[in-house]
């Protein structure tokens, strides 16, 4: 792609390479897509535990709708990556996932039964899915001074301010309307549409010349540093199950349910304040540090809800779970970008996402049994457990590997 027609500004840069509030323009944009559909997306998202259960969906069932909505979109994560790739192009990519998610928002107002939220959800995660490994891969081109750990960090700041937004829309709407669920999803369509017209005039594509592309798919092709490091992310996922079960232990806890939505807030208004400062950080220090970090600081979250009822500690646990979040989400994708080669980069973090979403159906169908079949106690000290093991193997893995980046010359 040509950038010859590209105005160029006083200091000889395209508007592609301009920046707005410290980040290059298509970071910021693209932050803001994200801010605009997460605000939709986490109305719904805060309410839909309990809108579930109004509609006869068990604990169990929660779980299996998450994870099956999540796992069987995931394949979609690392096709649309090796496309995006193959093709040199995201903003395509970016455009239809972003669409199909806000076609699907309002549709919610009107189903009657748990599997049409099914077919819903795997709507909407099929739209992720086309979107989420491009959209990614768009932010590492766009990346300057090597700045993946804060540029990251942005990304994540901004999508969980539209988490804090969304639920504070779903509490007012809420307050107004008492357990008017279907009214709020209506509602909550109008960010997502205003996110399509960001990408039209916001985002622009970064060109690669025809040699830089991907020609083929190989997993050997890949560093062995890269699949340690998504085997331990699987260990991690498998017990980081659908926080619909955290829900609903605040809720059991005494937290009422229009206050529910504020609990939420709770966690991705400390994730905001962290996120980009923490990827800054892990630019500096290593990211594989923060990520252990981020994963002790999980384990204590997760021991946490399965020891406590008390709704203060509830509430507080919902605080140190946005540090959590700050320390792993951004930081993970950034390091991925870090480890594989530039022509890659789309297919690498497609597979990783797709990993995420593939482990997210036995994490959440084995925590919805345990919560279930069980005690409501246990999913929490097996999500714990394995988080305690992923930071075990990511310190030994940050000491018996180098920190640069992993190329391959084999295309």
């Amino acid at each position: 792609m040509k950038r010859k027609n590209t105005p160029a500004l006083p200091s000889g840069k395209t508007d592609i390479d301009s920046r707005i509030l410290g980040f290059s323009r298509n970071i910021f944009h693209t932050g803001l897509t994200s801010f605009l559909t997460d605000t939709s997306v986490k109305m719904i998202y805060s309410v839909m535990p309990l809108f579930l259960m109004s509609i006869g969906a068990s604990k169990a069932s929660l779980g299996l709708i998450e994870g099956v909505a999540e796992s069987t979109a995931s394949l979609i994560k690392a096709l649309s990556g090796f496309w995006s790739d193959k093709l040199g192009k995201n903003k395509p990519f970016m455009l239809a996932g972003y669409a199909i998610s806000a076609i699907i928002m309002p549709l919610y107002a009107f189903v009657i039964s748990p599997m049409q939220v099914l077919m819903l959800r795997f709507a909407e995660r099929f739209g992720k899915g086309i979107r989420t490994a491009p959209r990614d891969s768009l932010i590492a081109a766009s990346v300057t001074n090597n700045e993946t750990g804060r540029s990251f960090g942005f990304q994540k700041a901004m999508d969980n301010s539209g988490a804090i937004a969304g639920p504070l829309l779903a509490f007012a709407l809420l307050s107004l309307f008492p357990e008017n669920y279907r009214l709020l999803f209506i509602l909550a369509g109008i960010p997502a549409i205003a996110a399509i017209f960001v990408i039209i005039f916001g985002i622009k594509e970064v060109g690669r010349k025809k040699a830089e592309l991907l020609q083929k798919f190989r997993f050997r092709d890949f560093s062995r540093r890269y699949y340690l490091f998504l085997g331990i992310i699987f260990i991690f996922t498998l017990g980081n199950s659908t926080d619909a079960l955290l829900l609903i232990k605040a809720n059991e806890a005494g937290i009422g349910v229009a206050q529910i939505p504020l609990v939420y807030l709770v966690t991705n208004a400390v994730s905001v304040i962290a996120s980009i400062p923490v990827g800054s950080l892990a630019d500096r220090v290593g990211k594989e540090k923060i990520l252990v970090v981020g994963f002790l600081i999980y384990t204590l979250v997760y021991f946490g809800f399965g020891r406590s009822s008390d709704t203060m500690v509830i509430i507080s646990l919902f605080a140190i779970y946005g540090l959590y979040s700050a320390a792993t989400d951004g930081i993970q994708k950034a390091y991925v970008t870090d480890i594989v080669d530039v022509n890659k980069k789309g297919t690498g973090l497609g597979i990783y996402n797709a990993l995420l979403g593939v482990t997210l159906l036995p994490a959440s169908i084995i925590a919805g049994v345990l919560y279930d079949k069980v005690d409501s106690t246990i999913p929490f000290y097996f999500g714990g457990a394995m988080a305690l093991l992923a930071a075990i193997l990511m310190a030994l893995f940050s000491v018996t590997g180098h920190r640069g980046p992993v190329t391959s010359t084999r295309l």
